[in-house]
């Protein structure tokens, strides 16, 4: 991987991590493109490193909260989201591995998120809930949504998101609650590759060009958390249905013919 490759896929995984679009789906795609699908594994754990960096800076003062008062409402909320999240993740872990890999369902998958951020859009001026109206239903909703995310071209926050909204949760909590619990879900899926990365092998990439991945991922992630629940408070879903559409289209067009 050269330095062109690395700022490249730093770029996709930052801002796909927390655009409705499915970061895994788009950084399977780019590996793809680059001939780096065997660096996956190592490659994908050092750009979800930069993602955590970049959502953990931007919620510090929240996270320094929730640890001086591990009892509070954002943090039983944020335990309750996790718990199905970590039992869907462990319980189903080999299949979506098996299916990461391969990569046979991934356009359907982006075409399925695109319907559930189409359905969301379409019911978000509904939402009257805010943070502090949240109710535990509404977080183990949300953390069930992202449990499912775990395949590959599911989005984790198109699907929290939607949840949210679902559930009457106003469209700038939603995106800050979502974000907000993408931490541990981040953290927990670097603390099970890291494991992976001890037992298996892996390909050797430059130390130069995973650095440069890793900023970008940073860099990008904070922007797009910012940019994402400026856009949700007054925009639409809708632009990012269509684009998982026709993305999911192509490369089910591409697998049709053998191309991919």
């Amino acid at each position: 991987m050269d330095w062109l490759e690395a700022f490249v896929l730093g770029i996709v995984q930052g801002l796909t991590e927390f655009l409705p679009i499915s970061s895994t789906g788009h950084l399977y795609l780019g590996r793809h493109l680059f001939g780096l699908d065997e660096a996956g594994l190592f490659l994908d754990t050092m750009l979800h490193f930069g993602t955590l960096f970049a959502v953990l800076a931007i919620y510090r003062q929240e996270i320094i909260a929730v640890v001086r008062d591990p009892l509070g409402p954002l943090a039983r909320l944020t335990v309750v989201g996790t718990i199905p999240t970590v039992i869907i993740g462990l319980s189903f872990k080999d299949f979506f591995e098996e299916v990461s890999t391969t990569g046979v369902t991934i356009g359907w998958e982006f075409l399925a998120t695109g319907v559930i951020l189409w359905l969301a859009d379409t019911v978000k001026e509904r939402g009257y809930k805010g943070l502090e109206s949240i109710t535990y239903t509404d977080a183990l909703v949300i953390g069930t949504f992202q449990g499912a995310a775990i395949l590959p071209a599911i989005s984790r926050s198109g699907l929290t998101i939607a949840a949210a909204l679902f559930r009457g949760i106003d469209k700038g909590t939603a995106a800050y609650f979502s974000f907000f619990l993408s931490i541990p879900a981040i953290a927990g899926a670097l603390v099970l590759s890291a494991a992976d990365l001890v037992t298996g092998r892996t390909e050797v990439l430059p130390l130069s060009s995973l650095l440069v991945a890793t900023a970008m991922s940073a860099l990008f992630g904070y922007l797009a958390v910012r940019w994402m629940i400026r856009l949700l408070k007054r925009g639409s879903l809708k632009g990012f249905a269509v684009y998982v559409w026709l993305l999911g289209l192509l490369v089910l067009g591409f697998q049709w013919t053998g191309s991919f």
